[in-house]
């Protein structure tokens, strides 16, 4: 058959080659981009006459499926799936495996970050020092005794209530469907509107699909404690943005971190979250970590592998 990979994976080239050598062994065909584009006609040519295309977060939109003579398996390198076609797989018969699991750890130690530098105001803090200032005013809180609500307690979500309850939070979640392991875990399901009123840092964990997109919006978010944090390392579109500015600059919670977006850094400079009070942005890195980078790459070419042995791993029901 024939493999290529379209982006780079954030691993050496070495790595790579490393990891197609078995492919080219089996006699398969194996090619490497290293370099992304968005551009459609370039996505089209590279994925031509080619039987398995492997992607990480770079859309690859249902005109390109479409265009994809030959495909027969779309890996992708990611955990999220909303930015393949999947309409057009589903059409074709393509199959589409993703790379859960890769991103477990650091999406919840970053969450964790954020909730620390929040409560402690490290920016501040950093700011003041630089500019010959002192403590004065920089009062900050412990996670320690707060109440955190994870909404989508999965994988990732799991992991980071875990971490919060090992700082000595009480942990809530929402799901639509209830784990035993969750509870046995020491964490207490409830519904939305009670998560979002009993807890002091609300975090989501959520997929982006036509169930979630907006599901936070200005209702919900008015619901939350004034002293209430909201930090999103999920997607963007789960969240009204604009009506999340709002809030923060009329003081209706008391803060936000935010690692996603409507889109994809560069960030217009009129979105409304840039201008928001008491807000910490981050481009999009909480699954960015080296260790996670190669755990990614590990899981996306044992995907394709599995595919090319016939019991395909990771499948994603489209």
């Amino acid at each position: 058959m024939n493999i290529s990979l379209l982006e780079p994976l954030g691993v050496p080239a070495e790595t790579i080659e490393a990891l197609a050598a078995p492919f080219k062994a089996q006699g398969h065909t194996f090619t490497y981009y290293d370099t992304k584009t968005t551009d459609l006609e370039e996505l089209k040519r590279r994925s031509a006459g080619q039987d398995v295309v492997m992607i990480a977060n770079n859309p690859y939109p249902d005109e390109v499926v479409r265009a994809a003579d030959a495909l027969k398996l779309l890996a992708v390198a990611f955990t999220g799936i909303d930015h393949v076609g999947l309409a057009a797989c589903k059409e074709k018969g393509v199959t589409v495996c993703n790379c859960a699991g890769y991103s477990n750890v650091c999406v919840a130690e970053q969450v964790i970050g954020m909730a620390i530098s929040l409560l402690r105001y490290f920016p501040a803090c950093d700011k003041v020092v630089r500019e010959g200032g002192t403590s004065a005013g920089l009062a900050g809180q412990e996670i320690a005794g707060k109440t955190v609500g994870v909404i989508g307690p999965g994988q990732i979500g799991f992991r980071t209530a875990q971490l919060f309850r090992a700082f000595g939070a009480k942990v809530l979640a929402y799901a639509r469907h209830e784990r035993e392991e969750v509870k046995a875990a020491g964490i207490e399901y409830v519904s939305l509107d009670e998560l979002l009123a009993q807890s002091d840092i609300v975090t989501l964990h959520t997929p982006n699909n036509a169930e979630t997109r907006g599901m936070i919006g200005k209702d919900q978010i008015a619901k939350m404690k004034p002293t209430a944090y909201f930090i999103n390392c999920a997607r963007g579109p789960i969240v009204d943005n604009a009506a999340l500015a709002e809030a923060l600059n009329a003081g209706q919670i008391a803060g936000a971190a935010i690692d996603v977006f409507d889109m994809e850094p560069p960030i217009p400079g009129d979105y409304p979250l840039l201008q928001a009070k008491n807000t910490l942005l981050t481009p999009h890195v909480a699954f960015l970590t080296k260790e996670a980078m190669v755990r990614r790459a590990d899981i996306e070419f044992a995907n394709v592998a599995a595919f090319l042995a016939g019991q395909p791993e990771n499948v994603c029901g489209l």
